[in-house]
């Protein structure tokens, strides 16, 4: 049974929907209120606050951390400044996605990684015969993700001890919030002006608090799952058991797929000293991947059109799905739309998708299958790069 975390006093009070969900054995919200509307835009124009706790979380510590942690990461951890953040895939030895997650350097040999899945026996293990230990911190810290166009506003009212307007994206301080002790990281999954907050359970609830009453002026939300699917989305994330199978969950080697194939690639520094799966990586780099990650942008008309013939108007505006559907091309299906959602922002429906290489052309068009009415129809679609969303203010 999942267990609450350490701000379920708080979001139990305002979820009104009744409607939660398992997240890696944690209780999470769905969506707050009847609809996910508002705490979309919430994320979108002013400020939404979402629980991610359920994330694992490792220390890892001793004279050869750096050695371990760049021994399990496809990027080159050895550039990773202390107080900087880096995300990044890890593989197996037959360079097949693990899991992804971010790497953060608090010290010298002293790192921080944040993981979808369970991860401390690999760590381990990847780590065998090295002065470096991995420590399961999990359930020792909470946190928070504030997302949205006006957290840093939010937090400036509230947050000592770090100058947010100089904490460049992708890195990491510590600081108070109301004599608090909060690490504060600008990261996040929304591909928004975002921010996420670690801080000790027994200060939980003061935290959420802060930032609820400090964000009103702000129109802040509590924003929950279906809200965050939409956004993540938009800006071309992919979510691990959906848009890509990890290695160990497999069931066939068929459903595992590389950091390339995953739209990882620009995350692997294969010019770096040996890590988990680099020969592989090197193998596949240099054939070529049999599948690509790319964008799908649904053609509207075509949309409109099918569902007319039914007298209906299109029934796609809603709840992201994560259901997927095939891509074909010259009536061969050649890939799958794995997570897909109509975009209020954007207003088009779109889809994060795997192709087979041969056709991931971005400009070039496939058909998307989409069922009316019991009956399977086919809508064009074209192929473009992600992410669909990209706000300047995200970095600035």
């Amino acid at each position: 049974m999942p267990i609450p975390s350490p701000f379920y006093s708080r979001m139990v009070a305002l979820c009104e929907s009744y409607e939660w969900r398992d997240w890696s054995g944690y209780l999470a919200v769905s969506v707050y209120e009847p609809s996910h509307e508002r705490e979309y835009y919430a994320i979108r124009n002013s400020a939404a606050l979402i629980d991610v706790s359920p994330l694992y979380k490792y220390d890892v510590a001793g004279p050869d951390a750096l050695r371990l942690v760049d021994r399990v990461m496809t990027r080159n951890i050895a550039k990773c400044a202390v107080g900087q953040v880096m995300y990044s895939p890890w593989c197996n030895d037959d360079g097949k996605l693990i899991d992804d997650g971010a790497v953060t350097r608090l010290g010298e040999n002293y790192f921080r990684i944040t993981a979808a899945t369970h991860n401390l026996r690999w760590f381990e293990d990847c780590g065998y015969g090295l002065q470096a230990t991995v420590t399961d911190i999990s359930t020792d810290l909470a946190a928070l993700a504030l997302q949205g166009p006006e957290a840093r506003n939010i937090l400036k009212t509230c947050v000592s001890g770090v100058d947010l307007d100089r904490l460049k994206f992708f890195r990491y301080g510590e600081g108070r919030v109301d004599n608090v002790p909060v690490a504060i990281s600008r990261t996040g999954y929304t591909g928004d002006l975002g921010y996420e907050l670690w801080v000790a359970p027994d200060h939980a609830e003061r935290l959420w608090d802060i930032l609820i009453e400090r964000g009103q002026a702000y129109t802040i939300l509590p924003a929950g799952m279906l809200a965050l699917d939409m956004a993540r989305i938009e800006a071309g994330f992919p979510l691990i058991e959906f848009d890509y199978i990890p290695a160990p969950r497999a069931v066939i080697k068929a459903q595992t797929s590389s950091p390339f194939e995953a739209g990882m690639g620009w995350a692997v520094a294969l010019d770096k000293e040996n890590f988990v799966g680099r020969e592989a990586l090197l193998v596949e780099k240099e054939r070529g991947s049999h599948w690509a990650f790319v964008g799908v942008d649904v053609h509207w008309q075509d949309i409109e059109d099918l569902y007319a013939a039914f007298d209906l108007t299109p029934k796609l505006a809603g709840r992201a799905s994560r259901q997927s559907i095939p891509l074909y091309k010259d009536g061969r299906q050649v890939g799958q739309a794995t997570s897909h959602t109509y975009s209020p922002l954007l207003k088009k429906y779109i889809g994060l998708a795997t192709i087979e290489s041969a056709y991931g052309v971005f400009g070039s068009e496939v058909e998307i299958e989409m069922t009316i009415e019991y009956t399977r129809q086919k809508a064009r679609a074209t192929i473009v790069k992600l992410p669909f969303f990209d706000p300047e203010r995200k970095r600035a």
